[in-house]
């Protein structure tokens, strides 16, 4: 049942996105311009589709289309949400226009809220749905209440993320405090630390590549839509998770482990989506260095810690001791300043100099 909601849901976002391009292309095309042959253009008058237009069409809308009867109100409703949140998105960056759904793109229903907690023991109550067996990963907290159920569907099976929901106020830590820790992530050591501690890292998309390759061959000798098809591109799908699942695990305990080394933690403000698209652009994204920088961040939120970011230019060419310029190329990877003669290796220097930056800029 929850496969055929989002193919209804995916239809019913490619209806909505087909009337605002419609909106907009009719005007667009001047008048003296348009096609001999026929051109699709909507009168002047015509209000622009907005969500609540859209939102209040949906009644309308079930009556000329049963099947959209089959999926929970609400849950059409924050679809439509969904494509106007990309179509703000784009006028707010100005490039990403929202795009038509394929088959198969259609991933997560949203049930935006409950009269009552759905969750009894181990099992929850969706709309539509009844009471659903579920594998709950940790109990609700005591004074928190549910807010928002997501269904998302992934290679593994179907998972349900709960929002919940407190009055309690976080307190922000704006100032740093204790023992300052400047971090310096890279390919050759995945992050050093002003400590003088190296990590390695971990390559785990090289590691599963070669039985990620043969995946994805058997996938192209498969005629599309078939039923060989869909079960090799299962496979390929689980694959991609499972590497998915184990860089994040790895990351979440590199960054416990980052909480327990110091009190205020300190990271370069790099656009690693520029740096991914350089000639090492593969090995940057399998790093993950964007998304271990948001859960570095989040775990020190939740342990109390102080996070900031310093600018990174020249944090590799600066003498962490003296604040000397001493330029180096990337296959030189100890540090050796010939004013003071401070020598440690090169990326610890790095992580020594964004903590020394971190401290000037905070106080």
């Amino acid at each position: 049942m929850l496969d055929q909601w989002l193919e209804i849901c995916r239809c019913s976002y490619n209806y909505a996105l087909r009337e605002l391009k419609g909106w907009i292309a009719s005007r667009k095309c001047p008048a003296d311009r348009c096609s001999l042959q026929s051109e699709y253009i909507m009168s002047a008058d015509y209000p622009f589709p907005s969500y609540h237009q859209q939102q209040n069409q949906l009644p309308k809308a079930k009556k000329v289309f049963p099947e959209l009867a089959l999926v929970p109100s609400q849950v059409l409703q924050t679809n439509v949400r969904r494509l106007h949140d990309a179509w703000d998105f784009f006028r707010d960056r100005g490039f990403g226009f929202p795009r038509f759904k394929k088959y198969g793109q259609m991933k997560s229903l949203l049930f935006p809220q409950f009269r009552s907690n759905p969750l009894t023991g181990w099992q929850i109550k969706l709309p539509k749905l009844g009471k659903v067996q579920i594998n709950l990963h940790r109990p609700i907290p005591n004074g928190f209440v549910i807010k928002q159920i997501r269904v998302v569907k992934k290679a593994m099976g179907w998972f349900a993320v709960i929002s919940i929901q407190s009055d309690i106020n976080l307190p922000e830590i704006e100032a740093p405090f204790g023992h300052p820790l400047g971090l310096d992530v890279g390919l050759s050591s995945y992050l050093a630390t002003s400590d003088n501690y190296i990590e390695k890292g971990r390559k785990f998309f090289k590691t599963e590549h070669r039985r990620l390759k043969v995946l994805q061959r058997r996938l192209s000798r498969k005629q599309k839509r078939s039923n060989n098809y869909e079960k090799a591109r299962k496979k390929v799908e689980k694959q991609h998770n499972h590497i998915a699942f184990k860089r994040k695990d790895y990351q979440f305990q590199l960054a416990h482990k980052v909480c327990d080394m110091g009190d205020s933690i300190f990271m370069e403000d790099i656009d690693f989506r520029t740096m991914a698209k350089g000639f090492l652009g593969k090995h940057t994204l399998d790093a993950g260095f964007g998304q271990f920088r948001d859960i570095l961040k989040y775990v020190c939120k939740i342990r109390g810690k102080y996070f900031g970011l310093v600018d990174h230019r020249g944090t590799s060419q600066t003498c962490p001791n003296c604040r000397a310029e001493v330029r180096k190329t990337l296959v030189l990877r100890v540090h050796n300043c010939p004013e003071c003669g401070y020598e440690c290796d090169r990326d610890v220097a790095s992580a020594q100099e964004i903590c020394n930056r971190g401290i000037e800029t905070t106080t």
